[in-house]
């Protein structure tokens, strides 16, 4: 501790077409990330991280300083991790004062227009010979670049952020871009934590989707709404993992599940008011029963390499742990307020998920134990049963409720009485600390006609036959 050690490599290496999904060139394009050596994470924990990446899961990195120089053809323009440092001599001077205007206006500026794209003469400063890029970043993650002679570039602010989207002409799909861009750094900042860095920039390229510390690739899907979830996505993983930075390589479900709960919330205010804004956020839900199946299905805890459903297990199935948390466990007070601490805890450090517990349980004020064992470290299932009903001697009614699974879940119970009326109860997950059987007694002495579990369909309940009982059945 407190030592230095200065080391210099000399290395090279033949950029490929699509490499690893990570990153790749496509003619003249570059995306261009996992680069350059990198020392191991050392942490408290594990001591010295060295898991290889074998294609499941990402990576685990620590925090550090960047100062990059890029030389390029003189024709290419440049974005990166980090801040430009040397913008009079890359940038013509029509650039940067439309750079400076953009990021004091969140309606969307041209920086490089259709008509300029691809025209050395009005985007550069010469056409010929190579310039000298020069990037600086602090408590960052990584350093990745992209480089093109025709990007399409337009950019907008908001909060003193500067917000960019590059892309080529043969996407025009992309001119929507920058509105998308904007709306997902907003939404995540106003939402859970202001986005920490000065730019946050998006490219279109080859690249899947694959993120970077203030920089994203993001394809040209076919559909404007993939490109939009897309996009958030990787915006996303700003949050998850480049301010919190957990080991990816174990616990892929506390970055890309975290990140998918929050751009279910983005999607759906985007396109609000449309079919697919109203059905996208409880996606996860839909989607259960093809993918949690009994005998097959492993628990979030097990290791990315060892997983054979990651789409299950790292995204889908913790974003719906989190949004039942939030909805139908602590309310979005409660939640909202714990999962701001704990981001804010761990920005630039490496939480495990004994930390996120603690804090949840902490801020939150619940003992989330049996939640946690449920759906994190067992593949539990869920379902709970209305056995029958049974009749008071002060004329009233009782119902009868079973967990029939492994899983337990709070229970909301919707009751029909025979004068019309209906009343819903929320019963707490203690009602199952005696048992997996449950006597509720319904208060008054109005004669019941049907009683339902989940009316609302938000819990993966595994079997519905058994979630209602009326009368003459």
């Amino acid at each position: 501790p407190g030592d230095r050690l200065d080391i210099e490599i000399d290395w090279y290496f033949i950029i490929p077409p699509y490499g690893g999904a990570r990153m790749g060139r496509d003619g003249p394009l570059y995306e261009i990330a996992q680069w350059y050596p990198r020392l191991a994470v050392y942490d408290d924990v594990r001591g010295w991280n060295n898991e290889p990446y074998i294609g499941a899961g990402e990576f685990y990195l620590e925090y550090g300083d960047f100062d990059v120089t890029l030389d390029l053809p003189a024709a290419y323009v440049a974005v990166a991790t980090g801040e430009l440092q040397n913008a009079e001599q890359v940038l013509t001077q029509t650039q940067r004062d439309r750079l400076a205007r953009a990021i004091q206006s969140e309606t969307p500026v041209a920086i490089i227009t259709r008509e300029e794209a691809g025209d050395t003469g009005r985007t550069r400063p010469t056409a010929s010979g190579r310039l000298n890029w020069h990037f600086t970043a602090s408590n960052v993650r990584d350093f990745a670049f992209a480089a093109s002679p025709n990007f399409r570039w337009d950019a907008a602010g908001y909060d003193g952020i500067l917000i960019e989207a590059l892309y080529r002409t043969s996407a025009p799909k992309w001119e929507e871009g920058i509105r998308m861009a904007v709306h997902s750094i907003k939404t995540f900042s106003e939402m859970w934590y202001r986005y920490p860095y000065s730019h946050a920039t998006t490219v279109e390229g080859p690249i899947e989707g694959m993120e970077y510390p203030m920089l994203t690739f993001v394809p040209d899907n076919p559909r404007v709404e993939d490109l939009q979830w897309v996009l958030a996505h990787e915006f996303g993983h700003e949050w998850f993992p480049m301010v919190v930075g957990s080991n990816e390589r174990f616990y892929p479900w506390m970055d890309e599940g975290f990140n998918t709960f929050m751009d279910l919330y983005v999607a759906a205010d985007y396109y609000k008011g449309t079919p697919y804004g109203e059905s996208i956020e409880w996606n996860p839900l839909a989607i259960y029963p093809e993918n949690a199946v009994p005998g097959k299905e492993q628990p979030l805890i097990t290791r990315p390499a060892e997983q054979y459903n990651l789409f299950w297990t790292a995204y889908q199935k913790p974003a719906l742990m989190l949004q039942l948390l939030r909805h139908e466990v602590l309310g979005p007070e409660r939640f909202d307020r714990a999962f701001r601490a704990y981001i804010a805890a761990w920005a630039y450090k490496h939480p495990t998920p004994a930390d996120f517990f603690r804090i949840m349980r902490d801020v939150s004020g619940m003992d989330l134990d049996w939640f946690w064992r449920g759906w994190v470290m067992t593949a539990a299932r869920l379902d709970q049963s209305v056995l029958g009903l049974e009749a008071r001697p002060d004329g009233g009614t009782n119902v009868v409720l079973v967990n029939q699974a492994d899983m337990v879940m709070p229970l909301e119970l919707k009751v029909d009485f025979a004068d019309g009326a209906t009343e819903t109860f929320k019963l707490p997950v203690e009602m199952w600390n005696q048992g997996p059987r449950f006597t509720y007694r319904i208060p008054g002495t109005r004669s019941v006609r049907a009683v339902e579990i989940d009316p609302r369909h938000r819990m993966p309940d595994s079997n519905r036959a058994n979630n209602r009982w009326s009368a003459g059945n």
